[in-house]
């Protein structure tokens, strides 16, 4: 067998498959665009499926790729010498071209041509047929042909070699197995057997059928082949190791863990399980955040599957004694390792790191207060004589601590304990569906609803708002509340699907058209929101205001033109903004959300801090000039591919059909976008920012106007600047002035204030020092004075405390019918037992009152003046019960 490095490896794939006729196709991101039902791609041919289903491929029917995968679905199991929740698939595919005879030719040549493989030690397995499909004769025959020994060839059931989904593409599959010259365990020793004479090394699917939802198969008219080998595990093989953490892509990263730990690779099993674990979980948190989606950790979805990697990395690499350095030193091995087979993550370093570093940071933070909680609902639970901690308690420590439910799930296994996950998702469910509760009918209509779900396929809706705001159509369906009708009369909310509508559909942050829609009798239908339901159809929701409504009736439909006009100059003003955020802060700089109506935009984007007022000016002045530069703003419609070759910025996990909407804004930005626009850049008017602030982790939001809006909001300003003026008696252009003189008087006037106070409070209190009491050889002063603040008495306490030395000091002061209540001690008297805090807590209760604090010094305030001769009475005490 030859030896590779893994950079050597997948070349080597690619460039055998390449010289027989083969396209790479190369590699998609890591995380899933929805389409397949998971949240990332879990195999090379996920991507392809379409095309397996016939659909055909622009780049041929030949391919070949080395796919990075995420699977988390035996994350338990990672720890081992096999598993990882990254690893990467080497695949061919044949779609509808060459099948059985080629692939099997071709798989011998790669084992022993390649990697050379001995022919006398290579097996294989065919599918041995059932009721359902017969024994694959074919794959047998074309295996022996193609070099395999006939002694070699093993018939297994479905079970073993049957590739299918629960209906689609499926077939028989043929594995390939390397023989060790060792004894057969048994008579029945063969490929599957767990005696360690067989070891699988590759795969080839060969979908030849198609499985219908009753269970029945049919032939395809398109056969294809679907060829995948893990890299990291024939890596291992060809380079006769056994454990995957010792091929080159993680053989440094434990050295280094080695080092920094100061413990020894196979030193112990737990020791050995938890640098696995961080060496995967790392792995792949570095590969997600530095994937093309730039993902980042979140409480939903794919994020909170990235959350949970590395949170699970930081409790393991804790456990080897390691830090927040020490992971991020792990990270940049990594990037090293895969800079050159991977661009977007050698690209992306800086965000990889500083996303890393800021999760990280984030859960150490409250990793200590959480293992203390779940130490107390451990205790908790089996004081109670339970070995199951309750979902509540899951539920409290996902939501106050961040602790994903999986990691209770392994902390409390590690104590003997289960976890009560239904009763966990049960709390989850009731956070959602109060959010849920608060819907309001449109919103319910666009989420699921379901009533539009039911109706025929054959009942479309032709969109035409892009070039016009008025047509003619006829009614196709209608709902009232939450059922269809037939009929909406006069007074009655409900929705309307037409055969045609030029409103546009609340979508890719854009809000919905509004305005009418008439009946040829004179009846009215005013329209409130426009939204998208099932099929792809639009919903227009509103109110009969005049007349009725029944099914098949021919009318008008007119969106109101000013609030449209409104809507695309916000919407316009967004694509600039992206682009100029980007030439600010960093090519970093993504969507992560926006929302365009008739009064602002709003855009959501990714980027780590606050932006200075420097970067908010430079940003609007750059989409002020662009909007003066009178751009024209053209719409093409385009191939995916030639869409890609103008730059066009897409938004990523967004759907996007064969065609596609690119919207240009002269040379300045280019962006797929199915919303509407102005046709020229000068019409957005002018463009204000009034805020910036943060929503989420690594996520920042501008908020802005454009148009009409933005010179009310000058307006505005003005209006203010002018009363401002007039209270201060001073011309706008003197405004500043007079407010710094303004301060400077205030400062005078409360400094001064504060000094007659003081002088006032001295005295009110009088010569105090005849009334110092001795308790247990503690100098104590309690005394009571009116009109006082709390600074007012911590300043009196100081001075007090200077002439009585050592000792305690107690005041109270009523202030505008509340009490103050302040308490110091000396360290002399701390020392024989004095505590100002726990001396505040026993004498507040008198005023109506609590407080606390330090040894040397505490407050509290009161509701009731008339306890304050009793609060009084009670520290002398209070005090003496503390001295010793």
């Amino acid at each position: 067998m030859k030896q590779f490095t893994a950079n050597e490896l997948r070349k080597a794939w690619k460039q055998f498959y390449i010289d027989r006729g083969h396209v790479d196709c190369g590699a998609v991101s890591l995380v899933s665009d929805g389409s397949t039902g998971v949240m990332f791609n879990v195999a090379g041919m996920q991507p392809l499926m379409p095309y397996l289903l016939g659909k055909k491929h622009p780049m041929g029917t030949r391919l070949c790729n080395v796919q990075g995968c995420v699977r988390t679905n035996d994350i338990d199991s990672v720890g081992d010498k096999s598993h990882g929740t990254f690893f990467e698939m080497m695949g061919s595919w044949s779609l509808g071209d060459y099948f059985k005879k080629e692939r099997c030719q071709w798989s011998f040549e790669l084992l022993t041509q390649l990697f050379g493989f001995d022919a006398d030690h290579l097996a294989a397995t065919v599918f041995a047929g059932d009721e359902n499909a017969p024994r694959d004769e074919e794959g047998a025959k074309y295996r022996i042909e193609s070099g395999f020994k006939p002694e070699n060839i093993f018939y297994l059931p479905a079970e073993d070699n049957w590739w299918g989904l629960e209906y689609g593409p499926c077939g028989p599959d043929s594995e390939m197995f390397y023989v060790k010259d060792i004894p057969d365990c048994g008579p029945d020793c063969g490929p599957g057997c767990h005696c360690g004479k067989y070891t699988e090394i590759g795969n080839d699917v060969f979908m030849q059928y198609e499985k219908h939802h009753d269970g029945h198969l049919t032939p395809l008219s398109q056969k294809n082949v679907d060829t995948g080998w893990g890299l990291e595990r024939i890596l291992a093989f060809l380079n006769g190791v056994d454990d995957v953490y010792k091929i080159d892509l993680h053989a440094p990263v434990i050295a280094y863990i080695e080092k920094e730990s100061g413990i020894k690779y196979e030193a112990d099993e737990k020791t050995t399980r938890s640098m696995r674990i961080l060496a995967d979980h790392t792995r792949t948190s570095v590969m997600l955040i530095g994937d093309e989606a730039k993902l980042l950790p979140s409480n939903t979805g794919a994020g909170y599957i990235l959350r949970r990697l590395i949170r699970r990395a930081v409790r393991h690499a804790r456990t080897l004694g390691l830090n927040k350095d020490q992971i991020l030193g792990v990270a940049k091995i990594y990037i090293d390792e895969y800079a050159e087979s991977y661009e977007h993550l050698d690209k992306n370093r800086k965000f990889v790191l500083t996303e890393l570093e800021r999760e990280i940071t984030r859960f150490e933070s409250t990793l200590e207060n959480g293992m203390k909680e779940f130490k107390k609902i451990l205790d908790k639970t089996g004081a109670e004589g339970k070995k199951e901690i309750e979902g509540k308690d899951a539920f409290f420590l996902y939501d106050t601590f961040g602790f994903p439910v999986e990691l209770t799930v392994e902390l409390a296994g590690e104590e003997g304990f289960t976890v009560d996950e239904k009763g966990f998702a049960d709390s989850m469910e009731e956070q959602k569906q109060k959010a849920r509760d608060n819907q309001n009918f449109s919103a319910n209509l666009s989420t699921g609803a379901g009533v539009f779900d039911g109706l025929d396929e054959s009942v479309q809706v032709q969109f035409l708002g892009y070039d016009a705001l008025d047509c003619d159509g006829s009614i196709v369906a209608m709902a009232s509340g939450d059922a269809l009708t037939d009929e909406l009369k006069e007074g009655e909310q409900g929705s309307i699907i037409t055969s045609k509508t030029t409103f546009y559909g609340t979508m890719g942050g854009q809000v919905g058209d509004t305005g009418v829609i008439l009946g040829k009798d004179g009846s009215k239908f005013e329209v409130t929101e426009t939204v998208h339901v099932a099929g792809g159809r639009t919903a227009h929701v509103g109110t009969v205001v005049s007349g009725s409504f029944k099914n098949s009736d021919e009318v008008s439909l007119k969106v109101d033109a000013q609030e449209r006009a409104k809507t695309c100059r916000n919407h316009s003003a967004t694509h600039l903004l992206q682009k100029a955020l980007q030439e600010v802060l960093g090519d970093h700089v993504e969507q992560a959300g926006s929302y365009q109506d008739t009064d602002k935009t709003r855009f959501d984007f990714s980027h780590h801090q606050a932006m200075t007022p420097d970067e908010i000016q430079k940003v609007e002045d750059l989409v002020n000039k662009k909007i003066a530069e009178a751009l024209p703003v053209v719409t093409e419609e385009m191939t995916m591919k030639e869409a890609k070759k103008t730059g066009a910025m897409a938004l990523f996990g967004e759907k996007y059909g064969d065609r596609v909407r690119v919207v240009k804004m002269g040379d300045f930005s280019i962006e797929l976008c199915g919303g509407t626009h102005v046709s020229n850049t000068s019409h957005v008017g002018m463009f204000k920012i009034v805020s910036e602030s943060g929503v989420a982790a690594g996520v920042r939001r501008i908020e802005a106007l454009t148009g009409d809006n933005a010179r009310n909001y000058y307006k505005n300003v003005e209006a203010t600047l002018n009363d401002a003026a007039k209270l201060l008696k001073a011309n706008t252009s003197d405004v500043l002035t007079q407010i710094k003189k303004l301060q400077e008087e205030l400062k005078a006037l409360k400094s001064e204030n504060e000094s007659l106070k003081s002088k006032e409070a001295q005295a009110a209190l009088g010569d105090v020092m005849d009334s110092v009491k001795d308790i247990k050889g503690v100098k104590l002063i309690a005394q009571s004075v009116k009109g006082v603040d709390m600074n007012g008495l911590r300043d009196l306490g100081d001075q007090l405390k200077g002439k009585l030395g050592e000792g305690v000091v107690v005041l109270v002061s009523e202030l505008d019918g509340k009490v103050n209540l302040m308490a110091m001690a000396t360290e002399e008297a701390i020392s024989k037992g004095a505590h100002a805090g726990n001396l505040v807590k026993a004498i507040a209760g008198k005023v109506g009152g609590g407080g606390g604090g330090r040894p040397n010094m505490a407050q509290a305030g009161g509701k009731n003046p008339a306890g304050i001769p009793d609060a009084i009475a009670e520290t002398e005490k209070a005090l003496e019960l503390q001295i010793k």
